[in-house]
């Protein structure tokens, strides 16, 4: 019975000490979106054939409808590698594979998995770690940014999107990358580590394309995948000596001289 009791108590402690850090964590990250001098890009490696993916793919969901409106830029991108051992995700490609095995060079990783997280460009964790996840993005909140990124849309139909773009603070070492990003789904996963359970995603990469900075500014067009719906558009300014990233930004898929138009 003492034993119970000691026990108990333990629990009861540990229990109340975890919900007091979670309850900081979350006060500290809204102070930090509130006091935003830089930004954060959280890329997530992920995939649906993975059975240890839906905790991080939830931990992005739950981060990004706390950070509505902040420079907090989220990016989900699903792998390839998982599709031969029993289930295909419909959102994989292997473009985001390959940006995965890039990371892997700048940071000095011996192997990729999944989930993982890397935020801008510059740390790297297993993407259901959120304690590390808003302790790295309040630092990112914090640190002011090396450069800045404008975007705007001029033009879109369903098949094609152009962008404008302002960079300031890039250098020879510089590229821009234009991710379209689709903000929710719902899959039913029928065979493979997940059979039978319903995943839902955020921010989906359907297609990043890297953009040349020649200049300050210019538009960058962009063809949209068949089938999708429901997305944004979100930049970054990254270092391709380091993997860095400098600038971010994003611009809803709706034209700009429409907007202005509609007013």
């Amino acid at each position: 019975m003492k034993w119970f009791k000691i026990i108990s108590l333990a629990v009861v402690v540990t229990a109340a000490a975890l919900a007091s850090t979670g309850f900081i964590n979350l006060k500290l990250l809204k102070k930090a979106n509130a006091d935003a001098k830089g930004f954060a890009v959280v890329e997530l490696f992920t995939s649906e054939g993975c059975s240890s993916c839906p905790p991080a793919d939830d931990l992005v969901a739950k981060i990004e409808k706390e950070t509505a409106g902040t420079p907090v830029y989220i990016l989900a991108y699903h792998v390839d590698y998982w599709n031969r051992l029993g289930w295909k995700d419909a959102y994989s490609s292997a473009d985001f594979s390959k940006r995965q095995n890039e990371y892997a060079r700048y940071l000095h990783i011996q192997s990729v998995y999944t989930p993982q997280i890397v935020v801008n460009g510059k740390t790297e964790f297993v993407g259901s770690q959120e304690g590390t996840l808003r302790n790295v993005i309040r630092a990112g909140l914090q640190k002011a940014a090396e450069g800045a990124l404008s975007l705007s849309v001029v033009k879109s139909d369903k098949n094609e999107v152009s962008v404008k773009y302002t960079a300031e603070g890039a250098d020879k070492n510089s590229v821009l990358l234009i991710a379209l990003v689709q903000k929710h789904a719902q899959t039913k996963v029928m065979r493979g580590e997940n059979a039978g359970h319903t995943l839902s995603h955020v921010q989906i990469v359907n297609k990043l394309q890297r953009v040349p900075l020649n200049g300050q500014s210019g538009v960058a067009n962009i063809s949209i995948p068949k089938g999708t719906d429901n997305q944004e558009i979100i930049g970054f300014i990254q270092n391709t000596a380091t993997g860095a990233i400098t600038a971010a930004g994003r611009a809803a898929l709706v034209p700009e001289v429409s907007a202005n138009a509609a007013r």
